[in-house]
């Protein structure tokens, strides 16, 4: 009987095992996915990176050409859980691009996406959280339409 019981404990155990997360990446592997660079100017990149920004959907905030630096905000989304917390929450993703010039008519573009949370109750309670987007395939895909937009400005200049 105490085999059987040391068996079955055993195979609790064991069912109940879960694999470690996944480690963060590291800066290097972040910096890696959110950049790319472009055989273009800075100038070229810049007004293109604006143009993606704003056919996403993304409302440009700030933009200054000299630093390179652009930030923007998605529309937000609202939604309130009414029957327990009271709580209503909004979301938001905001995006910044910081562009740079490199060597032989080179620009690098470097694009950080964020989902930001702001939660609130009917009690005067405030909460927020930033969650920073690490997914290869989003920035994949705003690189794939920034190229797209660099070879159409380069074509009618």
């Amino acid at each position: 009987m105490k085999k059987i019981l040391m068996i079955i404990f055993a195979s609790v155990l064991v069912g109940c095992a879960t694999t470690p997360p996944p480690p963060a990446p590291t800066p290097a592997q972040i910096q890696s996915i959110q950049s790319r660079e472009f055989d273009t100017t800075k100038t070229i990149a810049f007004a293109s990176v604006i143009s993606v920004f704003q056919d996403l959907g993304y409302t440009i905030a700030s933009a200054d050409k000299e630093t390179g630096f652009i930030t923007s905000a998605s529309a937000s989304t609202s939604k309130t859980d009414y029957w327990f917390t009271g709580q209503t929450i909004n979301t938001q993703t905001k995006a910044t691009a910081f562009l740079e010039d490199m060597p032989n008519n080179r620009a690098r573009v470097r694009l950080n996406f964020v989902v930001t949370n702001k939660a609130s109750t009917v009690y005067g309670q405030n909460r927020d959280s930033d969650v920073p987007i690490l997914d290869a395939k989003v920035y994949e895909s705003a690189f794939e339409k920034i190229d797209d937009a660099i070879f159409t400005r380069s074509a009618t200049k």
